[in-house]
């Protein structure tokens, strides 16, 4: 296989601190290749490093092995040299491009025009037009002749098997089929290499096993190599030719998915047990609570279809169902971002219970105050530091001493020891990995000392080193600040470890409430396949 990238003896430091330690390896033209490890590790780092972005390497090399036309500046692989530009019609001609190199920012250029990247949790679609003017938008980027773009828009639909939501609002879409308008929207651009990062984090497994599916097909379909980053080992074994571990900054294990993923594995347990403490009154009581849309196609929509339901104080209770069941409608509602049709959704806020549903600073806006939210697609201040992040980011205003106090604390509650919470303090959230923003996410949130914690997806995008430590944060909170949690997943084998009781939703109702085990006891097999199989206590 023909080398497209040489890394070698690659290093990069982040305020003194070493993220990079001395990697070296090759990417071959057309190959897949997966990175693997858990967060912190330095997968996002290299990956943006590969891709001339953010800030330079602090030492060592990233070497393109390219072929670029003279006349016209395309660019493509290196065994392209000799043949005539697919452009153009020009010469192709072998060149050795150090992305990094400040002489080379005219051809750096160029290869990134020609890369293409599909980021974990951001869509970056035009969410107010359509599924195919999405496509558009990205043909006229690279100045596609205006008489084929909609052919060839409607060609890169069918690529991805959506040619049935052509005509959808994207805004509308589901998450797996917003994933697949991004991907066509990248393959729009012909590159040569495609950097996915987490692609499929946050969609349930049966999506994401299908958007999987989409990457293969579109990287033997165009010839296109690939470098995906992930933490979680199924990504890597549906995707990738070899594979690559890093663990804090080096690599540990370069070779087939399948031995690169037993070593990640290795040492994966969890043996700290917790007690279901005494749960006080209920906290959260919805009374046949109604949410209808009106959609141009489907008509009358009925989100949320006369549900009914508890929670009670310290109680961790998971709402659980396939996309569309009207999970994030319902949660949205709780929390007070939408209003229902019709209905009741009261919180207990000291010895008052507050009508949710009902406007006015004695009603929703007094119980919004003490109701925290985490969605899958949270934001951090990109340009404050952690710090700020968690105190006057979101007003609260402390003495300097008191307010590091209280975030690292805060910081140990999301799943970081002290040591990490003391380190990462006065770093910017593009300093961090995907995972650690996910867990400052959550620091944010329990900051401000909520009543009712509701987690939208809350392990998305998080390795299964992670998942356990914010499953501990989850208990911990629960066990030290007296926290009640409300959790929507698709993720079975969390809500298994972690819930008290399950809700499960179907087509906006709650067909089934009760005990973890006895609630995944009754899935159909579909449910099953989409949400990821728990296995079920006898």
């Amino acid at each position: 296989m023909k080398p497209l990238i040489t890394v070698e003896n690659l290093c990069m430091d982040f305020d003194g601190k070493r993220v990079l330690d001395n990697i070296s390896f090759e990417i071959g033209e057309g190959e897949v290749l997966g990175i693997i490890g858990r967060s912190g590790a330095g997968k996002t780092v290299l990956m943006h490093l590969i891709r001339g972005v953010e800030q330079p390497p602090t030492s060592g090399s990233i070497v393109y092995h390219i072929a670029a036309c003279a006349s016209c500046e395309f660019v493509g692989v290196g065994s392209a040299a000799g043949s005539p530009c697919p452009r153009c019609g020009g010469a192709m001609k072998a060149q050795d491009v150090d992305l990094w190199d400040e002489e080379n920012s005219h051809l750096k250029r160029q290869i990134m025009r020609s890369t293409a990247i599909m980021f974990q949790r951001t869509f970056a679609l035009y969410g107010n037009d359509r599924v195919i003017e999405n496509v558009i938008h990205a043909l006229d980027d690279i100045e596609y002749p205006q008489e084929k773009c909609i052919s060839r828009a409607a060609d890169l639909l069918d690529q991805v098997r959506l040619s049935h939501r052509m005509m959808h609002i994207a805004r509308d879409l589901s998450g797996g089929e917003k994933q697949r308008v991004v991907l066509a929207r990248q393959l729009a651009k012909e590159p040569f290499l495609l950097f996915a990062d987490e692609p499929t984090g946050t969609l349930d497994p049966q999506t994401a096993h299908l958007v999987h599916n989409m990457l293969i097909e579109a990287a033997n379909t165009n010839n296109m190599g690939m470098v995906v980053t992930s933490h979680f080992s199924q990504v890597i074994e549906d995707v990738a030719d070899r594979a690559m571990l890093l663990d804090d900054g080096k690599v540990v294990s370069l070779g087939s998915p399948a031995e690169v993923i037993n070593t990640f594995m290795e040492g994966l347990s969890d043996t700290e047990e917790y007690e279901t403490p005494e749960l006080g009154d209920n906290i959260l009581i919805a009374r046949d609570v109604y949410k209808r849309y009106i959609s141009v196609d489907r008509g009358v929509v009925k989100a949320v279809n006369g549900v009914t339901f508890e929670v009670a104080g310290r109680e961790i209770f998971g709402i659980i169902g396939k996309s569309g069941a009207g999970k994030t409608t319902l949660s949205r509602i709780i929390s007070g971002i939408i209003e229902p049709t019709s209905g009741e959704m009261n919180i207990r806020i000291g010895d008052d219970l507050v009508d949710m549903t009902k406007p006015g600073i004695e009603n929703r806006g007094r119980a919004k105050g003490y109701i925290g939210l985490l969605h899958q697609e949270y934001d951090l201040y990109p340009h404050r530091t952690v710090l700020d992040n968690l105190t006057d980011a979101i007003g609260l205003e402390f003495p300097k001493e008191l307010a590091m106090r209280k975030a690292i604390l805060t910081l140990r509650m999301a799943g970081f020891t002290e040591a990490k919470s003391r380190e990462i303090l006065e770093r910017h959230p593009g300093q961090l990995s995907e995972g650690e923003r996910h867990r400052v996410a959550l620091a944010q949130v329990l900051i401000r000392e909520p009543r009712l914690i509701i987690l939208d997806e809350p392990t998305g995008t998080m390795d299964p080193l992670t998942k356990i430590d914010v499953k501990h944060s989850i208990l911990h909170a629960r066990d030290e600040m007296d926290e009640t949690f409300i959790v929507v997943s698709h993720d079975m084998e969390f809500v298994k470890d972690i819930c008290d009781r399950l809700a499960l939703m179907r087509g906006g109702k709650i067909i089934e409430i009760g005990k973890t085990d006895d609630v995944l006891a009754i899935l159909t097999e579909e449910e099953r396949k989409i949400m990821g199989k728990a296995e079920v206590k006898g």
